[in-house]
């Protein structure tokens, strides 16, 4: 396996009894990628990231960085940080003594308080800390030590606005540095900010595995379009079996059928007032793709 893998993961199912949570999931991460991973709920997206931790049974072939990682075995993991579901802390140690019970070193841990903003409460004891503090907590234990592979799951949960950015910025850091992140999150406009590359999950199954730039080809781009005749440009659209919505004083048509659209106009005589792309939308085009999937 290339040196540039951090995370593989080869044909793997997940099990709960006889029940299979995952189906023959796919896919790397390598060296300072940042993988969105992304799905409705109960698609299995915490799934696959336990079982990449040994917490879930599994078949299949789980290596980070080439040592493989099995079933109650963390040998594999010991330069993984991890968030899942809820932040690991304990409620009535301070956010300091938290940290030091995993922290190697004690400037890496004063880094992370300080890039976190934590500094006004990291002393306090992490019963009283707010849903957003112990949130923040929890992505400074993953980031600690160096890893060379993050897992976050909804990292973004609980944060304000500027915390958010502090911590998309906290992440782009550690890519650039090398680290590789598999991170899950519903608030798909910021994963957009960060990820390089997108796994789509649905129903236990990877249905989708691409880089965000091809991602958002793969949605036919969307152009609105006004004429000086709306009225009369609908009713050749649906002559000439051309897929139109309308939205407010314009319609919106596929690019494909652009250039076709562009001739006909002309031969029937009608001008074109405004042709212009719609801007991706990451949303949109999950939802396109889960629909084209479910057909």
């Amino acid at each position: 396996m290339r040196s540039s893998i951090a995370l593989h993961v080869d044909d793997v199912c997940t099990y709960v009894g006889k029940t299979v949570l995952v189906n023959n999931a796919t896919f790397d991460v390598k060296a300072g990628e940042i993988i969105g991973l992304i799905g409705p709920n109960g698609a299995g997206k915490t799934t696959i990231m336990k079982t990449i931790l040994g917490l879930m049974k599994f078949k299949g072939k789980i290596e980070v960085n080439g040592k493989n990682v099995s079933e109650n075995d963390h040998h594999a993991l010991t330069r993984v940080g991890a968030l899942i579901e809820h932040p690991a802390i304990y409620p009535f140690l301070t956010g300091m003594q938290n940290l030091t019970l995993y922290a190697h070193d004690q400037k890496d841990m004063a880094n992370l308080i300080s890039e976190l903003q934590m500094d006004s409460y990291i002393n306090y004891k992490a019963k009283g800390y707010s849903l957003g503090m112990k949130q923040k907590l929890g992505i400074a234990i993953a980031l600690l030590n160096q890893p060379q592979v993050v897992i976050l799951d909804e990292p973004m949960n609980g944060l304000d606005i500027e915390s958010t950015i502090r911590v998309r910025k906290l992440i782009k850091r550690y890519s650039d540095q090398g680290t590789a992140f598999l991170i899950s999150s519903h608030i798909l406009s910021e994963l957009q900010k960060v990820m390089t590359r997108v796994v789509l999950i649905s129903g236990g199954q990877i249905i989708l595995n691409k880089e965000v730039k091809e991602f958002e080809k793969i949605s036919h781009q969307k152009y609105h379009l006004t004429t000086e005749n709306n009225k009369l440009t609908k009713k050749i659209f649906a002559a000439y079996q051309i897929t139109f919505t309308e939205n407010e004083n314009y319609l919106i048509v596929s690019q494909n059928d652009i250039y076709k659209i562009e001739d006909l106009l002309f031969n029937e005589g009608v001008h074109l007032k405004e042709i212009l792309p719609l801007e991706a939308n990451l949303e949109r085009i999950v939802v396109d793709v889960l629909e084209k999937k479910r057909g």
